[in-house]
């Protein structure tokens, strides 16, 4: 069964959805979705959501502030820890819904998000397990390799530029998030292939999805450090999906903060023969990592 939903976050109004499984009875565990860069709850969140029910989970996927359906300004600006806010006030909405069992709440997240959600488990022990999809996990050395040293010299040229007409009184300004010609266009993530397959989700499932960020949501990023906080789990069950052939967020990064990690009870999963952007445009690799993970906490939720 699927509902909208609607709860506060720092005074303004965040809206979601709530996937529950049929002929399931209750208390369900929950499981609370939300997306990377410049994502809405439309952006592959549904596909995970499918995998996650068919196992007795409810899921709760929404937009964060200044995204999609939810409201907030500036619109398009990523606050990595305005976001982490929004999420644990998720996690205080979903212990107030019917036939939720408060005690089986987690969180999943994906690419940006699936460095918040350790972050958010290390911050907030309401939060019961925690499932990380190719995670950004460092932000300044993932973007010096995105762009390389030529074209990253430039990114911070333009980062301080904002910071000085900021600091004048004017607004920030935007930038691409990604652009088919990288070499031309100044974008947070200088993949053609990132910007064809998100224009094809805009397309096809998400037309709430805006292919532009703040220019200070990149210097925001290049302060972002997940690894400090994974040094704080000791109890908190956590899996990790690494696609082995990432090369955009980096799977060496992932796993050395993964090894940080200190709660035993943890699980790292590699998966072969997929990449970062294969999991949003490839359904089957998307299944299988989504397989992967509903296995995982299946048997969590089992043995608990």
């Amino acid at each position: 069964m699927e509902s909208k939903v609607e709860f506060n976050s720092c005074g303004d109004k965040i809206r979601g959805i709530l996937y529950t499984p049929d002929d399931v009875s209750g208390p369900l565990p929950l499981i609370i979705l939300a997306g990377g860069w410049c994502y809405v709850k439309e952006i592959v969140m549904p596909y995970y959501a499918q995998a996650f029910n068919d196992i007795g989970v409810a899921c709760l996927l929404f937009d964060y502030r200044n995204f999609g359906e939810s409201e907030g300004l500036p619109r398009q600006h990523i606050d990595p820890w305005g976001q982490i806010e929004d999420y644990r006030n998720a996690v205080s909405f979903g212990r107030t819904l019917d036939n939720i069992d408060e005690n089986k709440i987690g969180i999943w997240g994906i690419s940006y998000s699936g460095g918040h959600v350790i972050i958010t488990a290390s911050l907030d022990p309401r939060v019961k397990f925690a499932i990380s999809t190719i995670p950004v996990v460092d932000g300044f050395p993932t973007m010096r390799r995105c762009h390389g040293e030529r074209k990253f010299a430039g990114l911070m040229n333009t980062i301080l530029d904002d910071r000085e007409r900021r600091f004048a009184g004017q607004p920030g300004e935007t930038m691409a998030m990604s652009s088919t010609d990288p070499d031309n266009e100044l974008s947070s993530w200088p993949f053609p292939h990132v910007c064809t397959i998100f224009n094809d989700i805009k397309q096809n499932e998400a037309p709430n999805h805006e292919h532009i960020n703040t220019i200070e949501s990149v210097e925001l990023l290049l302060a972002y450090q997940v690894k400090p906080y994974a040094l704080r789990i000791h109890e908190t069950p956590i899996m990790m999906a690494v696609a082995k052939g990432d090369n955009i967020t980096s799977s060496d990064l992932e796993i050395d903060t993964f090894n940080a990690i200190q709660s035993p009870n943890k699980h790292l999963a590699v998966v072969e023969g997929v990449d970062h952007m294969s999991l949003y445009s490839n359904t089957d690799h998307l299944g299988k990592v989504a397989g992967v993970q509903a296995d995982w906490l299946k048997a969590l939720l089992s043995a608990g």
